[in-house]
């Protein structure tokens, strides 16, 4: 599988489309059985608000794949991610009801590199928060 965005179609200060990743219970409980990490503040109400957080809320390293999904859906391709980091600056909070949290991603190219690399700098929100930052992904693009 290669890049399909064309090195030479995309501008420094390009902005990149927003898109919207639902997150329920059910995924928090799905993501916890995959990735081994099955502390209690992320599907557990009640010991989520006995440890003093306002409800359950999403792990981090979830909040940061959905970062990382957008900037593979706009490449075409999950390998021309050559390099990746965020910091975590707020929670997700997930209530337990049917519409869940929106995490909304966006992005704009920050830098063009050499060897047809970008830098792509990302913005993540849930509600009023941004629950990432200093978030940038390296692409390699066709």
């Amino acid at each position: 599988m290669a890049a399909k965005v064309q090195y030479d179609a995309v501008e420094v200060g390009q902005e990149l489309p927003s898109a919207d990743y639902q997150v329920r219970r059910v995924n928090l409980v799905m993501y916890a059985g995959a990735s081994g990490d099955l502390n209690p503040i992320h599907w557990n109400e009640r010991f989520a608000k006995q440890v003093g957080l306002p409800d359950v809320i999403a792990h981090g390293m979830f909040t940061m794949a959905q970062a990382g999904r957008y900037v593979t859906d706009w490449a075409g391709d999950p390998g021309a991610v050559v390099d990746y980091g965020v910091r975590f600056s707020a929670m997700v909070v997930v209530p337990d009801d049917d519409q869940g949290a929106t995490i909304t991603v966006s992005g704009v190219v920050e830098e063009k590199l050499e060897d047809k690399r970008v830098v792509v700098a990302l913005t993540a929100r849930s509600g009023d928060a941004k629950v990432l930052s200093r978030a940038r992904a390296v692409v390699q693009l066709a």
